[in-house]
């Protein structure tokens, strides 16, 4: 898909997929997890490329990485373990000049609904951010960010003030509610993370397949 297959989306969007988390809890790898036929990389890859292009892969410096699509670009962190912010950094740099905006999320949500995707990129409208807000908690790792964020991402991160809420405040955010997003993804299962084995299992039950 390119941009001209966006003609229905309000602005230019790509994807930044971060990968470098260190699966401590997992205990293996979660971007080579199996998820039927595919891993579990390629798989939010191939999900989040049905609705926004170009997509960037950002993983940990040295970090082994499964093979993707040749137009999937992989960038690293300047700095391992300096959280999400780090890597939004690093892909909303690679961006720079390809699109408007970026949705970004991390590699470990199979689930994933491509129609989640497209309603937060409607829902930015003319705000900076657009993050969901379920269950008292920001999803950072779930919204869209206009590149021109970037400037305020690098200060944070100059100032070692690394939480994603910091960026939230500098910023006009569109905080996005789980009845926004029910009509599209009516278990919200774009927002669910495989940090456990048996949030793993549990998302290839729901998915209608089986453990490897």
């Amino acid at each position: 898909m390119n941009q001209a297959n966006q003609p229905d989306l309000p602005l230019r969007t790509g994807g930044i997929i971060l990968a470098g988390g260190r699966s401590s809890r997992m205990g293996r790898s979660k971007a080579h997890l199996p998820f039927g036929d595919e891993l579990m990389l390629p798989r939010v890859v191939r999900l989040l490329k049905t609705v926004v292009e170009p997509v960037v892969v950002i993983g940990a410096p040295d970090q082994d990485l499964p093979d993707l699509d040749a137009d999937v670009a992989i960038g690293r962190d300047e700095i391992a373990e300096r959280g999400p912010l780090q890597g939004l950094a690093s892909g909303l740099s690679m961006l720079q000049g390809r699109c408007n905006a970026a949705y970004a999320c991390s590699c470990d949500v199979p689930l994933l609904e491509p129609r989640f995707v497209r309603r937060m990129v409607e829902l930015l409208g003319d705000g900076d951010i657009a993050v969901p807000h379920v269950d008292d908690y920001h999803h950072p790792l779930a919204a869209v960010y206009r590149l021109t964020v970037l400037p305020h991402v690098e200060s944070l991160l100059a100032s070692d003030r690394r939480r994603p809420v910091f960026l939230f405040d500098l910023v006009s955010t569109r905080i996005v509610s789980a009845n926004e997003l029910l009509p599209v993804d009516p278990d919200l299962r774009s927002l669910r993370n495989c940090n456990r084995p048996e949030d793993y299992g549990g998302a290839l039950e729901d998915a209608g397949l089986r453990a490897p």
